[in-house]
């Protein structure tokens, strides 16, 4: 099934062709803010829905992020070899020499950063580089805390597109990649079932109709289930957390009136808008002010 939550807070199935959307919402009785997290945590069932017809048009909907705000966003830096490789070329990516999550972990997202694909990504600064990055991404649908592989392939809920914006900079990762609309989640989540094996999957970014970035996530260094069994040592994860898997080679600046294309195999595609804030980073005073 492939969950797409529309309109604020309507939960609803895509039909096969991609085109309309069977609404859930009254259907189950949903009734939160948050309706894929009561989806998840309740006991529905929204298989019987999957071959009804249509009740609205994709076109004609406005959608969002699966989840509004998540309880965190957990990433994976530096887990493709390519990435790797561009990486510690290009000194704006990373400062650092070749880590892996087993050396420094994961980073956090600020939750207030995420989302939907029918929202801009706003650059915040005229003066700074912004990069794009691809990523395939899930919801989780248990809870979960020093879990094992087996059990973090269970407990992940579906798969979505995530797209990891970045100021590149000596900030610290969470610092620049936490900034409002810098994490583009969407345009639904597919179930396993679907999705298939999500470590043989393709993923594609364009930006103005140029592919910068295409990739298997077979190329990952850490799979999806070691990133979960990673992050969840000595804390919980929690229904509806957001992890992503970090991005391929091939990332790259973005610039206002750009246009963002972003395909993975399985789950879909999505584009998205850019726009520019006229504000130079140079000119940002932090004052420091005595103790009172």
């Amino acid at each position: 099934m492939k969950f797409v939550r529309f309109n604020q807070s309507q939960l609803g199935l895509l039909t096969d062709d991609g085109e309309g959307i069977v609404d859930l919402t009254d259907r189950l009785g949903l009734t939160s803010d948050e309706p894929l997290v009561e989806y998840m945590e309740g006991d529905y069932d929204a298989s019987e829905y999957v071959d009804a017809d249509a009740d609205v048009d994709v076109s004609d909907v406005t959608l969002e992020a699966p989840v509004e705000r998540p309880g965190k966003v957990i990433a994976a830096p530096l887990n493709y070899e390519n990435h790797i490789a561009e990486a510690i070329a290009d000194k704006d990516i990373t400062t650092d020499e070749w880590f892996s999550i087993k050396d420094k972990g994961y980073f956090l997202k600020a939750p207030s950063s995420v989302i939907g694909p029918s929202e801009n990504i706003v650059i915040p600064f005229s003066d700074r580089r912004i990069d794009h990055e691809i990523e395939l991404a899930f919801v989780m649908g248990e809870e979960s805390k020093d879990v094992s592989n087996d059990e973090a392939w269970e407990n992940i809920f579906g798969y979505t597109i995530l797209l990891d914006i970045s100021v590149r900079g000596d900030q610290d990762r969470s610092n620049r990649k936490s900034y409002d609309t810098f994490t583009v989640v969407g345009p639904c989540v597919v179930t396993p079932d679907e999705v298939g094996d999500p470590q043989s999957l393709d993923l594609e970014l364009a930006v103005n109709g140029e592919v910068r970035q295409s990739e298997n996530t077979s190329e990952m260094v850490y799979t999806c289930a070691d990133v979960v069994q990673y992050a969840s040592i000595g804390a919980t994860i929690e229904v509806g957390d957001v992890i992503t898997t970090g991005t391929p080679e091939g990332v790259g600046p973005l610039a206002d009136g750009d246009t963002v294309d972003a395909t993975i195999e399985n789950i879909g595609s999505m584009t998205v808008g850019v726009e520019e804030r006229d504000v130079s980073f140079a000119d940002v005073d932090v004052q420091k002010h005595g103790q009172n």
